[in-house]
């Protein structure tokens, strides 16, 4: 029920999804009444479906506390509890981010050795396809925060992008060892020595993010949500730059029309419907946020991840990986601040 356009835009989301995942099966949590009419326009839903009846919702105006209070019998909390009760294999949810983070981490728990989940997403790049996080679950992030971030999202580059070694870059303010606050110089060091499957290639600025300088892009959820909303932002400016250009003249018109096709291909590569889906990692179950503006396409391209992700069971190797970096003695002493801010990430 999470979204500008739901119900409608989850129901033709999954069914898009089932096209291209003839396995999968749904639980839906919400309002029978209004679901039942929508799901009877998709052929490909039937018998694989089960509705599961609730009114209520959380609001996208509400806190993260007050969901967790008052949100019991929300459709997106049943649908978590589905999650953790070993019912679902993973949720999806195109929801108030701050309450999905909140309830996700109170049903799933977060793994052994992790003191906070992040927010983890794809960017594409010059060279296909980067992973970042965070991207605004933690404001505030101390050492153990960032390495632990870089062994989750290095799991998942080689879980979703099948790289066997990524390379991790941890977003600093220079490439020089001096530079960048006391948690990210820390970080570094103990990824310097740590025994993991990954490559860490050490700092890296804003504008390696674009070139896809390293295949993980490790920061704390303050910066990373900033980088990530540039981002955005630049891509719109880029494609009204590029209208307002073409509508000059007739001539350039004309060019429009000769680069077209080109122009088709370059919109599909920065499309955000083909990058969508924010995954909360760090939790023994997989919870991945939609952007609450997206279309089926979107939301059907979350479904996807999430799918993978269960299939190639990530959950089980940032546990695994965890258990490696704590047993051959590269934990870290530095305890993070404890104080947790559920931010908007998108």
């Amino acid at each position: 029920m999470g979204g500008d356009n739901a119900p409608g835009m989850v129901i033709d989301g999954a069914a898009l999804a089932r096209e291209r995942h003839p396995n999968l099966r749904f639980l839906l949590f919400g309002d029978e009444a209004v679901i039942a009419p929508l799901l009877s326009r998709h052929r490909a839903l039937r018998g694989v479906v089960e509705v599961r009846h609730t009114d209520v919702q959380v609001s996208s105006n509400d806190r993260p506390s007050q969901a967790l209070r008052h949100g019991q019998q929300s459709s997106m909390r049943l649908a978590i509890n589905a999650v953790g009760e070993g019912e679902a294999g993973g949720v999806v949810s195109a929801g108030n981010t701050g309450a999905l983070m909140a309830m996700s981490k109170f049903v799933l728990k977060t793994m052994p050795g992790i003191d906070r989940p992040a927010i983890c997403s794809f960017l594409p790049t010059l060279r296909g396809e980067s992973v970042m996080l965070d991207l605004g679950a933690n404001v505030e992030c101390g050492q153990d925060n960032l390495v632990q971030f870089a062994i989750m999202g290095a799991a998942f580059a080689r879980t979703i992008l099948g790289l066997p070694r990524p390379t991790v870059g941890l977003l600093n303010v220079g490439q020089e060892e001096m530079k960048g606050n006391e948690a990210v110089k820390g970080a570094a060091a103990v990824l310097n020595q740590a025994d993991l499957p990954l490559r860490f290639h050490g700092f890296i600025e804003g504008d390696d993010i674009a070139k896809g300088t390293t295949d993980v892009v490790v920061t704390d959820g303050f910066t990373g949500n900033v980088a990530l909303k540039t981002v955005e932002g630049t891509a719109k400016l880029f494609s009204q730059f590029l209208r307002t250009a073409f509508r000059q003249s007739t001539l350039s018109r004309l060019g429009y029309l000769l680069a077209k096709p080109s122009m088709k291909a370059l919109r599909d590569r920065i499309d955000p419907r083909h990058h969508n889906g924010g995954v909360l990692l760090g939790l023994n179950g997989v919870s991945v946020k939609s952007h609450g503006g997206m279309d089926d396409v979107g939301f059907a391209t979350a479904i996807g991840l999430t799918a993978d992700m269960v299939a190639d069971d990530l959950i089980g190797r940032i546990i695994a990986d965890m258990a490696h970096f704590s047993d051959s003695g590269d934990v870290t002493d530095d305890r993070p601040n404890e104080t947790h801010d559920w931010a908007v990430a998108r």
